[in-house]
């Protein structure tokens, strides 16, 4: 873990009903449980169950949430396809963390658009970053107890990384103060997994 407070600027990318926000903010009071100054906010703001979300989390200091083309430090894709597309915001050199498990658009289960493979997205992904990790939150989030921590799975493996300016007895707190009790135990399983 990085001990040092450190200046992170973090793109989430997301559709719509995957909890990317909830992601964000469970993030940001991690670090806020670990003493780091965070700010949150909205890229383009919340879209309809299906459509895209994104958003943003500035760790150390920084005094408003924005974030332009080329400046995240990580990048954290719930869906692959969204990753594949946040990645022009991501600086070169930063990392790449993401859900390896489709949930095709709209355009594309109309056939009016094509879905490239994992393993296209993966290719550009790496060549953008000097870490880069898919992983299947789905199963992942399943096995923990429920498909929808597979969210926590990534934040735990982000946290895993020791890119964070905090580890994950930051996050497990989290988990433990801001959720309702009845998901505290499924994500606490799946955290685990994420760091595993």
């Amino acid at each position: 873990m990085n001990t040092q407070t450190q200046r992170l600027r973090i793109y989430f990318t997301g559709v719509g009903g995957q909890g990317t926000l909830t992601a964000t903010s469970l993030l940001a009071a991690a670090a806020l449980e670990a003493g780091v100054e965070a700010v949150a906010g909205e890229v383009h703001g919340m879209a309809q169950r299906g459509g895209v979300v994104e958003s943003v989390l500035l760790l150390g200091g920084w005094r408003a949430p924005r974030l332009d083309a080329g400046e995240a430090d990580i990048l954290l894709g719930f869906e692959p396809l969204e990753t594949l597309r946040g990645l022009p915001y991501l600086r070169p050199g930063g990392a790449v963390f993401s859900s390896s498990d489709a949930l095709p658009p709209l355009s594309v289960s109309l056939g009016q658009a094509s879905y490239p493979s994992l393993a296209e997205i993966e290719a550009k992904a790496r060549e953008a970053a000097a870490v880069c990790r898919f992983l299947p939150c789905r199963e992942l989030g399943v096995q923990a107890g429920a498909v929808q921590s597979g969210n926590t799975v990534l934040l735990g493996a982000l946290c895993a990384s020791g890119l964070l300016p905090f580890g994950a007895e930051a996050l497990r707190a989290a988990i433990r103060n801001y959720l309702p009790g009845k998901l505290q135990t499924v994500n606490l399983k799946a955290l685990e997994l994420g760091l595993a």
